[in-house]
């Protein structure tokens, strides 16, 4: 059975900084797969940030570039994402997404609250 967990994430000031993590298992396809970080901010839908394929290349969403860096252990399994420089508007639930040969895998999603 294939499993998105996410962990990390925290509340810190504008102008910090976070870490969250996203480990996948449950098939040996993984690490060729693209997997993404979604977030859901409050009164938006539920958007896009950052994209890594298995073979590492990367996509960013406008809003954060710059200040998101998105890497990925393919021995672990797991995907990494490097906020920086964040500012109340990076607020919201951060959610890990496995494509897997077209079927997608959500994980739980992690809080991200940046407040003074």
């Amino acid at each position: 059975q294939v499993q998105v967990v996410e962990s990390g994430g925290g509340l810190v000031q504008p102008g910090g900084s976070l870490s969250s993590s996203c480990l996948a298992s449950g098939s040996i396809f993984i690490s060729v797969s693209t997997m993404n970080w979604y977030r859901q901010t409050p009164g938006k839908q539920r958007e896009l940030v950052e994209t890594i394929t298995g073979g590492g290349n990367t996509n960013y969403a406008g809003s954060v570039k710059g200040r998101f860096a998105i890497s990925r252990d393919n021995a672990k399994n797991t995907v990494y994402l490097q906020m920086n420089s964040l500012n109340p508007d990076d607020t919201g639930v951060y959610y890990c997404y496995l494509d897997l040969f077209g079927t997608h895998y959500w994980g739980q999603g992690t809080q991200v609250t940046v407040s003074s």
